[in-house]
């Protein structure tokens, strides 16, 4: 069996997995807070973590990258649910800290943003999924099938049309590499 993490997991806990949250009136099986230094799990400890609506609410987007690729072993995946920013959702809540796009993660990817890995971080991600979801009418008109299927037009969305055909929320999935 998988070791899963639901890191920030609230209520609803994901199946067969152990949960991580602050708050003590959630389904956690074990109470921490994700900015308040290391994650109190042992090095290499999970074949999978998930973090569904919780990245954009961490004090330090790299140092949380960092905790979730030490506590993942080699090979295993990371997958992050978040908003994009240009979701009301991203802006509503004041607890939310970063607002992310479908390229925000490429810091920690092998050639980085501008074809170098980065040297503030050793982290190193492979992109094995990311989804991006938009609201029912631009579905209907094949704009997330596009932005989903064609990595070019992503990029092309992101750069220019995604305040026009706004984005609702993204879905990464990463292979952790050590």
């Amino acid at each position: 069996m998988p070791r899963i993490l639901d890191l920030g997991c609230g209520p609803n806990k994901f199946p067969g997995a152990i949960g991580a949250d602050k708050n003590p009136d959630t389904a956690a099986d074990v109470l921490c807070h994700i900015d308040r230094g290391a994650l109190p799990f042992a090095d290499n400890s999970f074949d999978h973590v998930r973090l569904v609506h919780v990245i954009e609410h961490v004090e330090d987007v790299v140092r949380t990258m960092e905790d979730l690729h030490r506590i993942t072993r080699a090979g295993g995946t990371i997958y992050i649910v978040t908003p994009h920013y240009t979701d009301f959702s991203s802006f509503c809540d004041p607890t939310h800290r970063w607002h992310l796009n479908s390229f925000s993660f490429r810091y920690f990817y092998v050639g980085g943003i501008h074809g170098e890995d980065h040297w503030y971080t050793r982290v190193r991600l492979r992109e094995m999924r990311v989804t991006v979801r938009l609201l029912k009418l631009w579905r209907a008109f094949g704009f997330e099938l596009l932005i989903n299927h064609a990595r070019w037009f992503r990029r092309f969305w992101e750069f220019y049309l995604c305040y026009v055909i706004r984005g609702k929320v993204m879905e990464f999935e990463f292979e952790v590499m050590k």
